[in-house]
């Protein structure tokens, strides 16, 4: 049997769900059964949720839901942070009442989920949340913090390089350009004029994306660039091409090209989410938090999201 803390008359939770694949208009607030942790498994009491384009964009339609094991009904959001409040047989390196933040795939908008406590799947997944780390924040890093990591990796970058991030200002973008910066390089970043400040203050020089771009990066680095990370489309792609920048030098997050290596969060090294929270505890990582909402406000937030508009992260709060 589990072992319970504090409330084993927990029976319901409040969740997220669609009963129909589509955008924010389909997110529904529900009351379901709520989640019982089996053998090497915990529980999470969820305080707060943060939302990830790949949200929306996995429960879009049938086909997409698919390739991610999804049917329906299904739940809606990956990240969490929380305080665990029920542990299975054979869980060791957890412990009632313990802060963690991790992955639920397509389920962590809700009261409570249920993780493996190995850690070994990536969105099905808890970490311990030091001291230092508020849930708000905790509850940004998963998916994001996978992602840029492994995009970094893909590139090898060093102090000796001159790398162009597209998309800087978006969920995964503040944490590559500041990892990126971390690892002594420089860093340009494209925005809309509007989010050049924003770039700024995460350590990026910022540049508008659109017509012009190559000239404009020319203008900035007449030395050249040396590596790139297209989080958005292609456009930096075929900027960072043009600048001479070889193939294995640039990477994508959201589109496959043949030659191009892909930054896939589950690529990401072992200890990678521990290492992003250790930096955010010591001040060397910020997460801004572009807004909160309470769960009964998700189809604004999701709208907020899916917009790209968004300067920083969007938060759930429960």
């Amino acid at each position: 049997m589990s072992t319970v803390h504090d409330s084993p008359a927990v029976r319901s939770s409040t969740a997220v769900q669609l009963d129909a694949f589509g955008g924010p208009e389909v997110l529904k607030l529900r009351e379901v059964p709520a989640p019982q942790a089996g053998p090497g498994q915990l529980r999470v009491r969820v305080t707060a949720a943060g939302l990830n384009p790949m949200d929306w964009i996995m429960t879009a339609d049938a086909e997409t839901a698919a390739r991610f094991g999804l049917s329906l009904p299904v739940g809606f959001g990956t990240d969490f942070a929380g305080v665990v409040d029920q542990i299975g047989d054979g869980v060791t390196n957890f412990a009632l009442g313990d802060r963690v933040f991790g992955g639920a795939l397509s389920r962590s908008v809700a009261d409570y989920v249920v993780v493996d406590a190995d850690g070994a799947t990536p969105a099905n997944e808890a970490h311990h949340t030091p001291d230092d780390v508020d849930d708000r924040t905790g509850a940004t890093i998963t998916i994001a913090g996978r992602t840029a990591a492994a995009a970094l990796a893909a590139i090898n970058l060093s102090s000796d390089d001159t790398v162009l991030i597209g998309g800087a200002g978006g969920g995964v973008g503040v944490f590559a350009v500041q990892l990126a910066r971390l690892t002594g390089a420089r860093v340009i970043g494209t925005g809309s004029a509007t989010s050049a400040e924003f770039l700024s203050s995460l350590g990026a020089e910022p540049v508008a994306y659109g017509d012009g771009l190559v000239d404009r990066v020319r203008a900035l680095a007449p030395g050249g660039i040396t590596a790139a990370m297209d989080l958005h489309g292609t456009e930096t792609v075929d900027a960072a091409k043009e600048l001479g920048v070889p193939n294995d030098r640039i990477c994508t997050i959201t589109t496959k090209l043949e030659g191009i290596p892909a930054g896939n969060g589950s690529d990401a090294a072992p200890g990678t989410l521990e290492e992003i929270a250790q930096l955010i505890a010591a001040g060397k990582l910020q997460v801004p938090i572009a807004e909160s909402f309470p769960v009964e406000q998700i189809r604004q937030a999701a709208e907020l999201q899916g917009s790209r508009r968004v300067h920083g992260k969007v938060v759930i709060e429960l």
